[in-house]
């Protein structure tokens, strides 16, 4: 075999070593990333302070009342009145979501337009009731206890409303 016959196995043993040592620099690389990663969501998650929405008081009951007016949508589904179904689903998520989105806001008056949007969700919902019940998708009764739940949190909406002021 010529010298460059022994060169080119040469070069071919060179490269095949050193595409298993790149692979295996690659794996290495790959497990400490992971075990960073993970190390850094292990420091995350135990050092992980709350988001501002999940301190309030009202969101914190827009999300319990939304469960209930979720379950009346699931009444209406069943009942196959579905647009209504989706808009009550709708205009429950708007009043967290709103809450929760309003208390991203470097402003408190950015923070009062979001509130102020939330509060006219919690009205949305409770004319939707009047529907639901004029419909008999609930009882009377059942109207009337979330009637007088989004009563009481569109109040303490506009309470806290006005704090920021």
């Amino acid at each position: 075999m010529g010298l460059t016959g022994r060169k080119h196995i040469q070069n071919r043993r060179f490269w095949a070593q050193s595409t298993g040592l790149r692979a295996q620099r690659k794996r290495h690389r790959a497990q400490n990333s992971k075990s960073r990663i993970q190390s850094t969501l292990i420091l995350i998650i135990t050092d992980m302070e709350d988001f501002r929405f999940e301190q309030l008081d009202i969101w914190k009951e827009a999300i319990e009342y939304s469960d209930v007016l979720f379950d009346y949508a699931d009444i209406a589904d069943s009942k196959s009145y579905y647009k209504f179904a989706e808009q009550l689903r709708a205009a429950a998520m708007s009043i967290s979501n709103n809450i929760a989105e309003g208390s991203g806001s470097f402003s408190d008056k950015d923070f009062s337009h979001f509130l102020n949007i939330s509060r006219r969700s919690v009205f949305e919902c409770a004319n939707i009731l009047f529907i639901f019940l004029r419909r008999k998708i609930i009882t009377t009764e059942e109207k009337t206890v979330a009637y007088r739940n989004l009563l009481k949190l569109s109040k303490k909406i506009t309470a806290f409303r006005r704090t920021l002021k």
